[in-house]
């Protein structure tokens, strides 16, 4: 059965989510600098989930996972897999709800994220790599019954994505495209829907790292497919795979992907320090990124929303990437 969403479920999703997640902000890009990095007549709109509980979009789907469990699933505990920021909203919607979470992450995750896990109560163990990590959780599903909330794929996933998208809509109705980073696809899958859901004629557009383009190989394919190794900065979009329900959602809903590299990433977290006074993490520039670049004279002209993710990142490593960019020419 094809995967699909409706209006009603979204606002019924975000009734349930209440106030345990927040409904970020919008910010328009302006300045001299910002009307010479764009192309002429282009307006580019924020939409802030860096201000999100736990620092990224990941609590809207990991809560509503976590609220469709049975009281005894719940006593039994969760588990999940993440490079970061998937991990600490798991662990913060546990902690809300009253349950335990064990986390597997990849031995590369920021230091912050994992310190944030486990001020939330989690048990955190590490996995050499974003496959292993899979492996582990599912280990860890048949050996202790835990639930598996996962980072990026079902329907109840994509629904809490979608609350984000609709948001957005309601938010900045004149619209005329959103642009939206893919790890997994599941942010993308909910939002893309809520937009066409909202407006058909809104464009959306996936931008991906060019060392993690699973969206892009499983378009390619027909069908998902999975990488071979996840080689991008912005790990928190260094999905293995693409997986059924998200590919499918992301397929019918999104008119184009796009590419960015990890050179872009950096410019456009310079880029956002600088003209917004935003601390991104590489994933939450991906958006920017792509307009800058691959998107900036497709897009040229119109009303741009550009999905600014996350923000989990420690002082040191933010620092370190960002000092690798060039400043931006005076405006």
């Amino acid at each position: 059965m094809q995967p699909s969403l409706t209006i009603g479920e979204i606002r019924a999703a975000r009734r349930q989510l209440g106030d345990l997640v927040l409904t970020t902000p919008v910010h328009e890009l302006t300045g001299p600098a910002v009307d010479l990095a764009l192309a002429p007549g282009t307006r580019a709109v924020l939409k802030l989930e860096l201000l999100q509980r736990t620092g990224s979009f990941k609590p809207r789907g990991a809560l509503l996972n976590m609220m469709s469990l049975s009281r005894d699933e719940l006593v039994r505990g969760v588990c999940a897999i993440s490079a970061g920021n998937h991990a600490v909203a798991t662990a913060y919607a546990a902690s809300r709800l009253g349950t335990h979470a064990k986390i597997v992450m990849i031995a590369t995750a920021n230091p912050f994220r994992v310190a944030q896990c486990r001020a939330f109560g989690a048990e955190v163990e590490f996995a050499a790599d974003a496959h292993a990590g899979f492996q582990r959780v599912e280990e860890l599903q048949i050996a202790e019954a835990r639930p598996l909330i996962h980072p990026f794929e079902g329907l109840r996933t994509a629904l809490g994505t979608a609350t984000l998208g609709l948001e957005f809509m309601e938010q900045a109705p004149d619209l005329e495209a959103v642009v939206v980073p893919i790890g997994g696809g599941g942010l993308c899958a909910g939002v893309a829907a809520a937009v066409k859901l909202v407006n058909p004629g809104c464009e959306v557009f996936g931008v991906e790292p060019e060392g993690a383009d699973s969206m892009h190989r499983s378009f390619a394919a027909g069908r998902p497919v999975a990488i071979e190794r996840v080689a991008t900065i912005a790990d928190s979009l260094g999905a293995p795979y693409a997986l059924p329900v998200s590919f499918a959602l992301c397929r019918d809903n999104v008119d184009e992907l796009v590419r960015v590299d990890d050179r872009a990433l950096v410019g456009a977290m310079r880029f956002l320090l600088e003209q917004a006074k935003l601390a991104v993490e590489p994933a939450g520039a991906a958006a920017t990124a792509a307009l800058l670049g691959p998107l900036r004279h497709r897009l040229a002209g119109r009303r741009v929303g550009l999905v600014v993710c996350g923000a989990n990142i420690d002082a040191d490593s933010y620092a370190r990437l960002v000092l690798q960019a060039a400043p931006a020419p005076a405006g």
